[in-house]
């Protein structure tokens, strides 16, 4: 079973790209830094446990709220479930895609057949589409090879995953109503909520106080660390190029701005953009610099990265307060 005039989405970021794909099959086109734009999708994490085996540096908002958020403001119906029995979890998809609705999929990454660098991460987001008697076929990022399939046992792994981030077999869907949306007030209001949340984090990690916090954490972490090649290495590639579509999703959010200017014309985003044009420049400087670390092993260069940070720190709360007042 195959669902037929499938429009898959060409994204970089794994749920912009499911939900993207969803949303072409309701006839709604809009590009990737809209969608997250939308989804009120940039924030900050600095996350560091025990059980990890060096700090996660994250870009974005919470799992499970993008979506969330562009159906908001897209006045669309999302339909979320999980459950905990493996069986009932293909049979709810199959169902599904036996009646011509694709459906996303949260699942770990690690067990996909297809992945480019399997990692345990079970935050990761994909599209289904169809299926026959071994494999699934799923719609993920340009990175991992757009349309792609995996055996249906590998789909069940993954879709089961345990730890951070994880969900009980969680799928969504997407439904037009009776309320049609107006992409300029939908910009306004995405825009304002991404920038009120992201002044007032709920815990210091987090937004503009979590990278202030990271440039003394990285001082800390670069002089504990057991492995500082592989911690610095894999750390610059997943700002970089692990479907954050550069500089930590700067420029996503960089070229939201820009592509809002030029439909509502507020002066604010105009300054808005501007401002993340550098900020996302001193973004892929500090994926650069831990590169360096990584094969010289040389504090002088975290010592930059830690004061780049506290500059980035600086740019983007003051960056965020102008557009809180559209």
């Amino acid at each position: 079973m195959e669902i037929e005039n499938l429009k898959p989405f060409d994204g970089q970021h794994c749920e912009t790209t499911a939900t993207g794909t969803l949303l072409r099959q309701l006839g709604i086109e809009l590009s990737e830094p809209m969608l997250f734009g939308l989804g009120e999708g940039l924030g900050f994490i600095f996350w560091n446990m025990k059980s990890m085996n060096f700090p996660f540096i994250g870009g974005r908002i919470k799992t499970d709220y993008l979506t969330p958020n562009i159906a908001k403001n897209l006045n669309l119906e999302l339909t979320v479930k999980e459950t905990a029995s493996t069986q009932k979890a293909w049979n709810n998809i199959k169902q599904l895609i036996d009646r011509g609705q694709i459906v996303a999929l949260k699942l770990g990454c690690f067990y996909l057949e297809y992945f480019s660098k399997p990692i345990h991460f079970a935050g990761h987001y994909v599209a289904i589409y169809g299926y026959d008697h071994h494999d699934a076929f799923l719609v993920d990022t340009i990175q991992q090879g757009g349309k792609v399939k995996t055996s249906l046992q590998s789909l069940a792994l993954a879709r089961a995953e345990k730890g951070p981030m994880s969900s009980k077999n969680l799928y969504y869907t997407l439904s037009k109503t009776d309320k049609s949306f107006d992409l300029k007030t939908a910009i306004m209001q995405a825009i304002k909520n991404n920038a009120t949340d992201y002044l007032n984090p709920l815990i210091t990690n987090m937004s503009y106080q979590g990278i202030l916090k990271t440039s003394t954490e990285i001082m800390k972490w670069f002089h504990v660390s057991k492995d500082i090649e592989n911690d610095f290495r894999t750390s610059a590639m997943m700002m970089e190029k692990a479907g954050t579509g550069g500089a930590l999703f700067r420029n996503l959010y960089r070229d939201f701005l820009k592509e809002s200017y030029e439909l509502v014309k507020i002066e604010q985003i105009k300054i808005g953009y501007e401002a993340f044009v550098e900020i996302a420049e001193l973004w892929t400087a500090i994926s650069q610099l831990f590169e360096k670390v990584s094969q010289t092993k040389d504090v002088n260069y975290i010592q930059q990265a830690s004061e780049i940070l506290k500059k980035i720190s600086d740019k983007e709360k003051k960056t965020m307060q102008i557009l809180a007042t559209i």
